[in-house]
């Protein structure tokens, strides 16, 4: 992948993330610190997961070289979330954080080799392959965690429904 293969992936991954943030906003607030599925994680940790250590953190790791994501911190931020502008909050500005990040990825950084606290090591583009790996299967969680909760989930294409900033 080369930078202008990463502006065509990352557009489509803003689009994703538009459809989750619709799913967020739908999703009701008496919900966040529930467990729907016995033994999986909270809605709200769900969030503090997707939004900062797979989508902000990953993205601005491969820019400096070394994705340092401290995932225990993961429960903190989760229950900071006491209200849906909190979540929604947290979740726009991971955004925000993540694209000012893709924006200085240049071929370099694709190409460079990434440190990561998984064990393991990878090429930046790689890393991009693995956010959308990791973005995917738990917004899937998010949208089962709503079906079980009542609320009928965003149609997965529906990106003509995103907020503006978030559309095609």
């Amino acid at each position: 992948m080369d930078k202008e293969a990463l502006i065509q992936v990352w557009d489509q991954f803003r689009q994703k993330y538009g459809v989750y943030l619709h799913l967020l906003e739908d999703f009701p607030e008496k919900n966040y610190h529930t467990h729907p599925v016995k033994g999986m994680r909270t809605p709200a940790q769900l969030v503090a997961h997707v939004s900062g250590t797979v989508v902000r953190d990953i993205a601005k790791g491969i820019a400096k070289g070394a994705i340092t994501a401290d995932e225990s911190a993961e429960d903190t931020v989760a229950a900071g979330f006491k209200t849906k502008k909190d979540m929604l909050s947290f979740a726009r500005e991971c955004w925000e954080q993540a694209n000012a990040a893709v924006a200085e990825i240049g071929d370099t950084e694709l190409e460079a080799v990434v440190s990561t606290p998984w064990n393991m090591s990878f090429p930046g583009w790689v890393g991009f392959h693995i956010m959308g790996d990791e973005f995917l299967h738990h917004r899937g969680q998010l949208y089962a965690f709503a079906r079980v909760c009542g609320v009928q989930p965003p149609f997965i294409w529906g990106f003509d429904q995103n907020a503006p900033d978030f559309q095609p």
